[in-house]
């Protein structure tokens, strides 16, 4: 019973944590429609990015113990996403079909913290969220180098319905120091940390609930 109880609870937060990285990495960086925001969406969006793959990759880390299913873990984004977007493109939204898969390099690092320091869990949550929080924003950029260009979507697809809150002001020229991948990466290395200790203590309150 506790080994199905095991299995059902994995294949529960497999569907739970990958549905909602999804969700909050679809339009990631995304600013066509608002490009006056650039900036400051792309440092939100690459901070929610690395909290929902740092999340879910130690969560699969630690709760196998196997090296190498973060990177499982950021492939399952990665197919998700391309299905998500998929269906916004059919539907006729702008949406470039391909999405560089930008946290697979990331998951990567999370492996080799992890498999470096032989499964020290508290060298994952230090290195590894550090490693990723630096990384993704940078990966994140090249994602958007290889999408269409904002300004010329904006004129092809016009949004009349936007509402008030949505629209684009006098441009922030020069806000965060007009280096939106360095202010990502110096928040997420931060919060990376704490985002890996959560995934980690997943684990821990999966295994208390099963045993209770």
């Amino acid at each position: 019973l506790m080994v199905w109880l095991r299995r059902c609870t994995h294949y529960l937060f497999i569907v739970v944590v990958a549905v909602n990285s999804t969700l909050l990495t679809i339009n990631a960086g995304d600013y066509i429609f608002c490009t006056d925001w650039a900036w400051t969406s792309f440092v939100v969006f690459s901070i929610s990015q690395t909290l929902m793959l740092t999340v879910g990759a130690c969560y699969y880390l630690t709760f196998t113990g196997v090296p190498g299913t973060a990177t499982y873990y950021a492939l399952i984004m990665t197919v998700y996403t391309w299905i998500a977007k998929g269906a916004w493109f059919a539907l006729g939204y702008p949406y470039d079909f391909i999405v560089t898969p930008v946290w697979l390099p990331s998951a990567m690092l999370l492996d080799l913290a992890y498999w470096a320091t032989k499964k020290n869990k508290h060298s994952l949550i230090l290195f590894g969220g550090v490693l990723v929080g630096m990384s993704l924003p940078l990966f994140n950029m090249v994602n958007l180098i290889t999408v269409a260009d904002p300004l010329e979507t904006a004129f092809k697809y016009p949004r009349p319905t936007l509402p008030p809150y949505m629209t684009p002001i006098e441009p922030q020229v020069g806000k965060f120091y007009n280096s939106p991948v360095a202010l990502g990466a110096g928040a997420g290395a931060v919060l990376a940390c704490t985002f890996a200790a959560l995934g980690c203590k997943l684990t821990t309150w999966t295994y208390r609930w099963m045993a209770a």
